[in-house]
C-alpha cells in the first residue's frame, strides 16, 4: 500500500517525507521527480512479543511513502505528476500551521483555505477525466447498448453531479461492485486523506498538539468519510529522529508526550487505509503483517505466503495481551484461551497466529 504526501510549497512536506522514511534527499529544484520511501509501523504489542520470545528478529509492518512535487492546477496537467498521484492508495495533506518569517507563505497561515483549494485542484482533475470518458460512453452506446456501459454512465453521472457540487467521490456512497467498476481511473478526490497540521515549537508542545485539529477548525472535514486529521511539529521531529530512544523518551517527555507526532501520524493513515496488524512469534522471528480489515483467516496466511492460503486447515489464535498474560503458549493452551478458528474466522486487530496447513 502507497501513500502520498502532498502539499503546497514551503509547508514542510519534504522534510516529513525524511523524517519519516530516513531518506537523505538533495534539493529537487525545479524537478517533479517523485521520492519513495518506506517507514516501519511503531507497534508496543510487537515490542511487547519480542521481549517475550527474544526472538533472533523483529520485523515491524511497513507503509510506503511517495513524496511528489509541490500541488497545484498547474503541476496537476504534467502526466507524469499525475501519474505518480494515481498510483498511490492513500493521501496524506500537509498543512502549514507554523510561523516563520524565514521560510515564505504567501498569505496568512490558514489550513482550512490550504484544503479548500487543493481539494477543488483534485476535483477539477477528476471533472475533467470523467468528462472525457462520458463522452466516449455516448459514442460506444450509440453503437450498441449494454448492461456494463450504462452501469458506467450511470456511476460516472452521479460522479459528475458530485463534483459539479464539489463534493470530492471519497465521500460519496458506493456499493463494492461501483468502486470495483471506476476502480481503474485511480480518481484522486477519491483516495482516503489525512490532514497533517504541522504546527511551531512552544513550550506546552504536548497541549498544543491535541488542540491543534480544533484550533485550526479541521474538526468537520477531519469527520467527513475517509478523512482523518492530526498534528505535528515537524521541527521537533528532526530533532528526535536524531536521538537514540533513551533521549527521544527523555526528550519527549519535557514536552509532556509519551509518544512522538510521527508514530500517530502512521498509525493513523494504516487506519484510514482500513488495515490491521496480527502477528507471528517465536523464537526465530516476532512479526507484525498488514491485511485488510475484515480479511478471514485463509487471507490472513496469504500474507504470510500464498501456499498456506491454498492449503490452510486451521489458525491457532490469541490475542497479544492474552498471550502476555498467559507467559507463554503452553500456559495459554493449558487455560483454554489459545484456539483453533477455521476459514470462516475474521482476522481482528492484535491476534497472534499460528497456521496449521496441509502443504
Amino acid at each position: 500500500m502507497k501513500t502520498g504526501i502532498i502539499g503546497l510549497p514551503q509547508v514542510g512536506k519534504t522534510s516529513l517525507f525524511k523524517i519519516l522514511t530516513k531518506a537523505k534527499l538533495e534539493e529537487r529544484g525545479h524537478s517533479r521527480t517523485e521520492h519513495i520511501g518506506v517507514a516501519r509501523v511503531p507497534d508496543e504489542r510487537l515490542d511487547k512479543l519480542s521481549a517475550l520470545y527474544s526472538p533472533k528478529k523483529t520485523t515491524y509492518a511497513s507503509v510506503e511513502f511517495v513524496d511528489v512535487a509541490a500541488i497545484g492546477q498547474e503541476a496537476l496537467k504534467e502526466t507524469a505528476f499525475l501519474a505518480s498521484l494515481r498510483q498511490v492508495d492513500a493521501l496524506i495533506h500537509v498543512l502549514r500551521a507554523f510561523e516563520d518569517d524565514a521560510i515564505a507563505h504567501v498569505g496568512p497561515i490558514d489550513p482550512l483555505r490550504d484544503i479548500k483549494n487543493v481539494e477543488f485542484d483534485l476535483m477539477i482533475s477528476d471533472l475533467t477525466q470523467v468528462e472525457k470518458r462520458l463522452e466516449r460512453l455516448e459514442k460506444d452506446l450509440k453503437k450498441g447498448r449494454t448492461s456494463d456501459l450504462e452501469h458506467e454512465q450511470a456511476l460516472l453521472l452521479r460522479s459528475k453531479e458530485a463534483l459539479e457540487k464539489e463534493q470530492p467521490l471519497r465521500e460519496l456512497e458506493m456499493t463494492p461492485e461501483e468502486k470495483k467498476l471506476i476502480r481503474g481511473f485511480m480518481f484522486l478526490s477519491q483516495k482516503p486523506i489525512l490532514y497533517v497540521l504541522n504546527i511551531g515549537e512552544s513550550t506546552t508542545l504536548g497541549d498544543d498538539l491535541n488542540a491543534a485539529v480544533a484550533r485550526f477548525k479541521l474538526d468537520e472535514v477531519a469527520n467527513r468519510p475517509n478523512a482523518g486529521a492530526t498534528a505535528i511539529c515537524g521541527k521537533v521531529e528532526a530533532e528526535l529522529a536524531e536521538m537514540d530512544d533513551e533521549e527521544a523518551a527523555e526528550f519527549l517527555g519535557s514536552y509532556g508526550l509519551h509518544e512522538s507526532g510521527l508514530v500517530r501520524l502512521i498509525r493513523k493513515s494504516y487506519e484510514l487505509q482500513g488495515l490491521i496488524s496480527f502477528f507471528t512469534a517465536g523464537e526465530d522471528e516476532c512479526r507484525a503483517w498488514t491485511v485488510p480489515v475484515g480479511s478471514k483467516a485463509p487471507q490472513a496466511a496469504g500474507a504470510i505466503h500464498s501456499d498456506l492460503e491454498h492449503h490452510f486447515i486451521r489458525a491457532e489464535t490469541i490475542r497479544w495481551d492474552t498471550l502476555l498474560e498467559a507467559g507463554s503458549e503452553a500456559a495459554a493452551k493449558s487455560k483454554g484461551t489459545l484456539r483453533l478458528e477455521g476459514k470462516e474466522y475474521i482476522v481482528q486487530d492484535g491476534d497472534v497466529m499460528h497456521i496449521r496447513h496441509s502443504g
